[in-house]
């Protein structure tokens, strides 16, 4: 009897321990993942829907050029031209169709009905009226707060020739990632003749005027990419690179002045 009692007492120890070292290694696997998921700083990346031919988006654009003016190094503020305001009268020069697609692209993940200007999506994660600058201050601050999931640095920048050179190295999981690279004019006038805007002489600012793509099937490498003939020599430009996931969510980004 006494033998059975502790035969009975040396096995409960045993798997005691056992679940006890089980335990241990999945706290510190969770650990080990909170290390590589959400451990570097936190970016703001602001992407603006809008069009010259749009009469509610002067308002949303002199509001993300506000938020780039208060200089926060964190924050990267995009505009993309849309086309589908052409129609009207007044064809945007900046705009583009894949711009438009971009747009309904996001507002299928939101479950959005249509496309709408001016629309700001946040990290690739939420969208609201671009004009609205409590729900901005709101993105600002909430978003300002967490951590991101991936980090980049850019190296060895070079822009001559109408081209852009870069090396980049991506910190953190890459898997089903891929790389943003945007070409970012910072500001441009124009006088508008027709469409909703008519007569109005408009600054647009932080336009995007060249985007390309690259799978991160490492997390480092190299990059060119051509400056548009858009660009006029000594413009002021700056590179915005970005990691986004394959469902859209913007995970790092970084960015650097350039001359055109």
């Amino acid at each position: 009897m006494k033998r059975t009692i502790v035969f009975t007492i040396v096995l409960v120890a045993l798997i005691t321990v056992a679940f006890t070292s089980i335990s241990a290694d999945k706290t510190e696997a969770v650990s080990d993942n909170d290390r590589i998921e959400g451990s570097y700083e936190p970016i703001v990346v602001l992407e603006l829907f809008t069009s010259q031919g749009c009469s509610s988006c002067p308002s949303a654009d002199a509001l993300l050029k506000r938020v780039k003016q208060e200089g926060n190094d964190r924050v990267f503020t995009l505009s993309y031209h849309v086309d589908y305001w052409n129609y009207i009268g007044w064809e945007d020069p900046f705009s583009k169709p894949r711009f438009a697609k971009k747009q309904g692209i996001y507002n299928h993940k939101f479950r959005n009905r249509s496309n709408y200007t001016p629309q700001l999506v946040v990290n690739g994660m939420e969208h609201f009226v671009g004009s609205n600058s409590s729900r901005m201050n709101a993105a600002l601050k909430d978003y300002g707060k967490k951590k991101a999931a991936n980090k980049i640095s850019l190296s060895h920048i070079n822009a001559e020739k109408r081209k852009v050179k870069l090396n980049y190295e991506v910190l953190g999981d890459t898997t089903d990632k891929m790389l943003r690279i945007l070409l970012v004019l910072d500001e441009r006038t124009t006088h508008i003749k027709r469409g909703e805007n008519r007569n109005r002489t408009l600054t647009n600012s932080n336009i995007v005027v060249g985007e390309q793509f690259a799978e991160l099937t490492d997390s480092s490498g190299s990059i060119t990419m051509p400056v548009p003939d858009l660009v006029k020599p000594g413009e002021k430009l700056e590179l915005i690179v970005l990691v986004e996931s394959d469902t859209y969510d913007i995970t790092a980004a970084a960015k650097s002045e350039l001359k055109g």
